[in-house]
Parts: structure tokens; C-alpha cells; sequence
């Protein structure tokens, strides 16, 4: 296996990934095997973890599959202990897992808010307070994986905005409690990624076109540009790096006042 990341020095360390059968997680899992460390994947799809750490293995990787629902607190404890009896230690844990029902807020159920905030925002709590003695043992980081739509709302998608605004305060919050501790907390806001989930959107003629005119960057992302961020938060090249949030969106952050309609000098229309 070829380690082209040697430089984030994750070789040997130890980390979790939730959400890690598909899309982004998964990505994170690749591009940690290649750095070498030895990576958990945590998914509630046990069979996609399966074909995950089949891929890996066959390149040489430590790879252990956990199948677990991280808005479980028993489920969530369990996995923990299997890194730790497996490996000894953890020294990064990458909140990932996340899940999506769409509804306006006056309509969308009470059982889809809570299920979306189950997963979206209390299993990153569940998860981190699982693996935090391990953490502070390592002096470890948590890698918590928002996204955009946490900073501005995404109408019709139910509990999944205002899950993942509080991911980032949490994400604050725990680096303001654990730090101390030697823990760091940080956060990615993803923009417009490619994954199986969106796949079929791009199918549309015109589509990516038009979505890649409203960044800066002029085209979609992919789940390796979340991963690349996701690792060097992971490793101790982001050794003072506490509390941040980072947007990797192409810029489409950026683009606001390009989106406002300016005869003769937008670009994005």
C-alpha cells in the first residue's frame, strides 16, 4: 500500500469513523488507510462496512468492523470498548454519520425531527463521550463533520439544518470543556459533495453546471476534498487547532453578493 500521507504522521494511530459504509465516510477510511493508521468503521450498515474493510484489507490496512447505531448509548459504549480491546487506544474520532428527512418545518413529523437529531447531533455527543478516556489517554482529536447547511438554512429538510447548527456549537463546546484535557474539537462544513445520495441529481442535463457556477471553484466536490481536511484535522499537524469550523465548499460560502442580480457582471447566472 502506497502511504502518500506519511507527513500528517497517522501512521500506527488509531481512529473511528462513523457513518463509514458510504459517501464521505468511507472516503475518510480510505484516505486514513493510506496514511496508515488503523481505522474502526462504525456504520449501522454492516454489510457496507464489510465491503469497505474487504477493499482495505486487500491493501494491507488494520481495519475492524463495528457495527453500531450511534444514536444508541449502549451500542455507542460497546464500540468504543471493541477499539480499545482490539487496539488499545483512540486517537481520533470522526463524527460522520448523518441522515436526511426531508419536510417544511410545519409539516414534517415529530418522529422524523427526533430521528434526524438522534443521529445528527446526539450521536456525535454519544459517540465522543464513548471514546473520550481513550482521547485524553492520547491526547486524541474529534473530527466532527457538519456541513453548510448548519450555517445557513436549507428549507424543507426538516431537523437537518438546525442538527447540524448545533453540531457546531457543540463541536465548540467540547473543545472548550475537553481541552483542557489535551482533547481537541473541531468542525468541517461540507458544500455540495458528490455521493451516492446526490448521484442521481447530476444525471439531469445542465445540473452540475449549474450548481458548479454558484462557487468559487467552478465544480462540485468530492468526498476525497471532506476526507483531506478530515485528516489533517485528525492528525497532530493541526496540533493548535481547537474549536474551528472549516467550510470546504468551493467557495460557494463565498458567492452571495455574486448571486444578486448585477446586469452584465454576474457569472453565476
Amino acid at each position: 500500500m502506497m502511504h502518500s500521507q506519511h507527513w500528517l504522521g497517522l501512521q500506527g494511530k488509531v481512529c473511528a469513523v462513523t457513518g463509514a459504509a458510504s459517501g464521505i465516510g468511507a472516503e475518510v477510511a480510505r484516505q486514513l488507510a493510506q496514511a496508515g493508521a488503523k481505522v474502526a468503521l462504525l456504520d449501522r450498515n454492516a454489510a457496507g462496512c464489510a465491503d469497505i474493510a474487504s477493499e482495505l484489507t486487500s491493501q494491507g490496512a488494520q481495519v475492524l468492523v463495528v457495527p453500531c447505531d450511534i444514536a444508541d448509548e449502549p451500542q455507542t459504549l460497546a464500540a468504543a470498548k471493541a477499539v480499545e480491546q482490539q487496539w488499545g487506544q483512540c486517537n481520533a474520532l470522526i463524527n460522520n454519520a448523518g441522515m436526511l428527512r426531508p419536510g417544511s418545518l410545519e409539516d414534517v413529523s415529530m418522529e422524523d425531527w427526533n430521528a434526524v437529531l438522534s443521529v445528527n447531533l446526539t450521536g456525535y455527543l454519544l459517540c465522543a463521550r464513548a471514546f473520550k478516556s481513550m482521547l485524553v489517554k492520547t491526547k486524541g482529536s474529534v473530527v466532527n463533520v457538519a456541513s453548510i447547511s448548519g450555517l445557513f438554512p436549507q428549507s424543507h429538510s426538516g431537523a437537518y439544518s438546525a442538527g447540524k447548527a448545533g453540531v457546531l456549537l457543540l463541536s465548540r463546546q467540547l473543545a472548550a470543556e475537553w481541552g483542557p484535557q489535551g482533547v481537541r474539537s473541531n468542525a468541517i462544513c461540507p458544500g455540495m459533495i458528490r455521493t451516492a445520495l446526490s448521484a442521481k441529481f447530476y444525471e439531469e442535463p445542465g445540473f452540475e453546471a449549474k450548481r458548479a457556477a454558484v462557487t468559487a471553484s467552478r465544480r462540485i466536490g468530492e468526498p476525497v476534498d471532506i476526507a483531506n481536511v478530515a485528516l489533517f484535522l485528525a492528525s497532530d499537524r493541526s496540533g493548535y487547532v481547537n474549536g474551528a469550523e472549516i467550510s470546504v465548499d468551493g467557495g460557494m460560502s463565498s458567492m452571495l453578493m455574486d448571486m444578486v442580480p448585477r446586469p452584465g457582471y454576474n457569472q453565476t447566472q
